[in-house]
């Protein structure tokens, strides 16, 4: 998944269309967290590096919040139409997902020169805790995700998905259980694909960072951020399609069998979400 901010990479699957927004309001109370990547992952600046950082980081919070916070306003408010509407659809959530990898793309492009510009400042002995912080992510990852036999790792995606619905619809029914686990099964060993990928990105990137100093780092540092699909495993790319068809096939699903009372909860909790976007002071500062 690499830098670009966690929040706004989940809402690159239709998963994150219900899961991933509610961090974001936390993410404007943590600068660190938020643009233009989680840095305390991977990356330990310091000194001089920290103060850039941090400027730059509010100058990125300031365009977001004024530029991107009232298209987010919006987008909750098709999501909401769509609820009260009945009409929650595969065309509908496709669309949804559609505007959430624009927003994903618009940020990309915005933060892209601070982050070539830090990486550039880079020191060998940071670039080598970075090659180690993805060894530890890699490692981590391959035991939580992959060490396990299929059956186990289907379980958990599916204890990891009703996990995810269930602030957002309250208990779910036997049916709805039973999709879920139905749509665990279907991605099969998605995992291994996904893993591969990621670890094929984070080479990449780790490459064009100890090459800093060339002429073309700036560039490669700008595709690996912005065109991320260019460099995707033929195996995850093929996964990749298919996972967000089968998310949408299961949210359609989820909702066709809710219960008026979860619809209701549903609506709440957007209605709070929006709620929790327009309390945020930049956005008022922005708006008068």
């Amino acid at each position: 998944m690499g830098y670009l901010p966690k929040v706004f990479i989940s809402l690159l699957m239709v998963v994150g269309l219900l899961s991933g927004c509610t961090q974001m309001s936390l993410a404007y109370r943590n600068l660190d967290v938020i643009i233009p990547w989680s840095l305390s992952d991977y990356l330990k600046v310091k000194g001089e590096q920290k103060s850039w950082l941090d400027e730059r980081l509010k100058q990125h919070l300031q365009w977001h919040c004024s530029t991107e916070l009232p298209g987010y306003l919006t987008w909750l408010d098709g999501l909401e139409q769509m609820v009260r509407d009945d009409q929650v659809t595969a065309a509908g959530l496709q669309a949804r997902t559609r505007e959430a990898e624009q927003a994903i793309a618009r940020i990309a492009r915005q933060v892209t020169p601070s982050a070539v510009e830090l990486l550039g400042r880079l020191d060998d002995r940071q670039v080598q805790e970075m090659q180690e912080a993805f060894e530890r992510d890699q490692r981590k990852r391959q035991k939580e995700y992959l060490d396990q036999p299929l059956d186990e790792q289907i379980a958990e995606r599916a204890e990891r998905m009703q996990k995810r619905l269930s602030p957002w619809l309250g208990s779910l029914s036997a049916a709805q259980k039973a999709r879920v686990q139905q749509w665990s099964a279907s991605l099969g060993e998605q995992n291994q694909a996904w893993l591969a990928n990621r670890a094929n990105w984070q080479s990449r990137f780790l490459d064009a960072v100890r090459h800093r100093d060339q002429p073309d780092f700036a560039p490669r540092i700008s595709a690996l951020l912005q065109d991320r699909q260019t460099f995707w495993t033929a195996d995850y790319r093929e996964a990749y399609a298919r996972t967000e068809q089968a998310a949408i096939s299961l949210f359609v699903d989820i909702y066709a069998m809710s219960t008026p009372a979860q619809r209701q909860r549903l609506l709440k909790r957007i209605a709070d979400m929006r709620s929790d976007f327009a309390d945020l002071n930049c956005l008022k500062t922005a708006a008068n």
